[in-house]
């Protein structure tokens, strides 16, 4: 992933905990996009040049029309907007692969201009690239809650507790945003799920011509690839899943937030090694031993005497921030040099320039849609107590994330029960999933991915990666992982069993 993207995926993190990894540029999407309807069927697909600067000018654009309502398949339509790079050698030409994009609040429509381009030869002269904004987001027809621009604060949205713990605060701010959604989302905010997403590509597929569809799903993509391949087997041809969540239907979005209490645990010591190395320009401390103490105690400092941040949202730096921060540099090694002059700043009662934050409405539009799929895809408990008991518990055993993973988000106060049960991810359909995760993943944990290997049983093997980062195929993972993937996807050639890429 390029720094571009990196800061983007940073600055655009929301209220969508648990897949934080919001790794799609925000790039300007297509024409505007059409209001919900009403009526049945889609049009014959009409492409179109999409909009927006620093895209291949293969990529071409169109919309479906697809109901709002599955249950109710004749009534009101959305559109959902996707694009394709045709295979580059007709010749050898397979099918499609849908780039399915992390989140949920991500979009994706520009994924094969970007991602698609890191694909090797052989796979892009076999598939036509497929991008698509998910239902709710950007040139897809699109919701918003309009929330305070506070709360737009990644350390608001993320519900991190008070200095002390409480978490009265967050409780509020859960109300206020979850009454907001309510006045300002419309009918559609209700229908923005995981397998709603999963059937709208169905319908992509379907518009395409297409029997079976190929797929490369990342982060929060891999769940909506594994509802796919669950609500319509037959459909699926090579499906890769990078970096993995745990389908848990008892949870899904509560454990992806309760995972980075694990991710940060797996991942901090190598940003600890990294800020101890002799000859770092941002060396924080003389030994790796030492940077978990400096850490706590310059969070601790910062919750008793915050730094003002003109410009920044909040504009101070807390000890909330800071761990936020932390957070985020862990995606991806790359990044730790943002962190440790943050620290190096803030040491010094200082702090660098303020962020520049996207623009207000892709805040706005993002933060609804994750809001929409993690409180849509399985009910929260609704009582204080289940998080403040859950709270005190995570602070002791996890004092990096002092709490936030358990913490009460917004779906605490959802106005609308789910309108169906999680899919409930199993054994039964085609072998032809590959799992990749790298070892160290803050945000999809290796422990989570191996519960979605164990799920998927005889349909998958997992190709775990000896590697630090968010994102594993062409990323942050190693040759040995991109090999095996890029065969994959090209000949469909697949290991007999588990595979470990040292």
């Amino acid at each position: 992933m390029n720094r571009i993207k990196r800061n983007a995926a940073l600055l655009t993190a929301t209220a969508t905990a648990a897949v934080l990894a919001l790794t799609a540029p925000l790039t300007a999407t297509a024409a505007a996009p059409a209001p919900a309807t009403t009526g049945a069927g889609a049009a014959a697909l009409d492409w179109t040049k999409c909009e927006g600067s620093g895209l291949d000018p293969r990529q071409e654009c169109t919309t479906i029309e697809v109901p709002m309502d599955y249950a109710d398949p004749d009534g009101r339509t959305i559109s959902v907007a996707f694009s394709r790079i045709p295979a580059e050698n007709p010749k050898a030409r397979r099918g499609v692969l849908l780039l399915i994009p992390g989140g949920p609040g991500g979009g994706g429509l520009n994924r094969p201009s970007g991602r698609g381009q890191d694909l090797p030869q052989e796979v892009r002269d076999a598939y036509d690239l497929i991008g698509f904004d998910p239902r709710g987001y950007g040139a897809s027809s699109p919701v918003s809650c309009g929330l305070d621009r506070a709360d737009l604060a990644t350390s608001k949205l993320r519900p991190w507790p008070a200095p002390d713990g409480s978490i009265t605060e967050n409780l509020a701010t859960a109300r206020r945003m979850a009454d907001a959604c309510a006045r300002n989302g419309g009918e559609l905010i209700q229908h923005i799920s995981t397998a709603n997403e999963a059937r709208d590509l169905d319908r992509i597929r379907a518009a395409l011509g297409e029997r079976k569809v190929s797929a490369w799903g990342v982060s929060y993509g891999t769940y909506v690839g594994a509802v796919y391949g669950e609500l319509f087997p037959h459909r699926t041809d090579r499906i890769v899943l990078d970096s993995n969540d745990d389908p848990d239907p008892a949870r899904v979005g509560r454990g992806w937030l309760a995972a980075y209490e694990a991710g940060v645990e797996d991942n901090f010591p190598e940003f600890a090694a990294w800020a101890s190395r002799p000859g770092n320009p941002y060396r924080l401390a003389g030994t790796a031993a030492e940077v978990r103490p400096l850490f706590l105690a310059l969070a601790a400092r910062l919750d008793r005497e915050p730094i003002p941040w003109p410009g920044a949202n909040p504009e101070e730096l807390n000890g909330n921030v800071l761990r936020q921060t932390m957070l985020d540099s862990l995606y991806d090694p790359d990044d730790y040099q943002a962190l440790a002059e943050l620290i190096l700043a803030a040491r010094k009662g200082t702090v660098p320039p303020a962020p520049q934050a996207p623009p207000e409405e892709i805040l706005q539009n993002s933060a609804a849609v994750g809001a929409a799929t993690l409180c849509n895809d399985v009910a929260w408990p609704a009582s204080p107590a289940v998080y403040e008991k859950a709270v005190a518990e995570s602070r002791a055993e996890y004092p990096l994330t002092a709490g936030m993973p358990r913490n009460a988000m917004l779906c605490a106060a959802w106005p609308w029960k789910p309108k169906e049960s999680p899919v409930r991810i199993t054994d039964d359909g085609p072998a032809t999933i590959m799992l990749i995760q790298n070892e160290r993943d803050v945000a999809t944990p290796l422990a989570g991915a191996r519960k979605l290997r164990e799920a998927l049983g005889r349909r998958a093997v997992m190709v775990t990666v000896d590697s630090t980062g968010h994102d594993a195929y062409l990323d942050n993972g190693n040759a040995c992982g991109d090999r095996t993937v890029t065969r994959f996807l090209a000949t469909g050639e697949r290991p007999r069993r588990d595979v470990h890429c040292a």
